[in-house]
């Protein structure tokens, strides 16, 4: 089983942007520890972050065919790409939604996802640690889809 893990807009600043708000961790950290969680697992993970809602629309793309799910931190796209939303849904790319913070918490423009709807669950507030529960999330719902490790 191949999972992606897509990282939208600023996450390449992880550890350094704001850490009050989105934590000391870096993205590279994150990275390693779902490598390491998906061997656990015994699925391959590939991570990939971008700063342009075009190209995270042509990496979703690239996707068919080659990845049975997918971990979604769109960023600040979350709230505002149907493209996004579009390429995930019509790639047939099932997925999980993470967001570092509590968006709900946060402001008004930030408490609604484009994406939440067509997700197969989403990760909200647990800090960095919600990548690993929703991939250890998206493994069992591919797998009682019938997708084997």
């Amino acid at each position: 089983m191949r999972i992606a893990v897509l990282n939208g807009p600023n996450l390449n600043l992880l550890g350094v942007r704001e850490p009050s708000v989105y934590g000391a961790t870096t993205l590279a950290e994150v990275e390693a520890q779902l490598t390491d969680l998906g061997r656990e697992l015994g699925v391959d993970v590939e991570c990939v972050q971008s700063n342009g809602e075009g190209a995270l629309v042509d990496i979703v793309h690239g996707l068919r065919g080659r990845a049975h799910g997918a971990i979604v931190n769109a960023g600040a796209y979350s709230h505002t790409s149907l493209a996004l939303r579009d390429a995930l849904v019509g790639c047939e790319l099932p997925f999980v939604e993470v967001h570092i913070t509590n968006i709900y918490a946060r402001e008004p423009e930030r408490r609604h996802s484009m994406l939440a709807q067509s997700a197969i669950g989403v990760v909200v507030g647990l800090g960095t640690q919600g990548y690993g529960l929703a991939l250890r999330g998206l493994v069992l719902a591919l797998n009682a889809r019938g997708v084997k490790t």
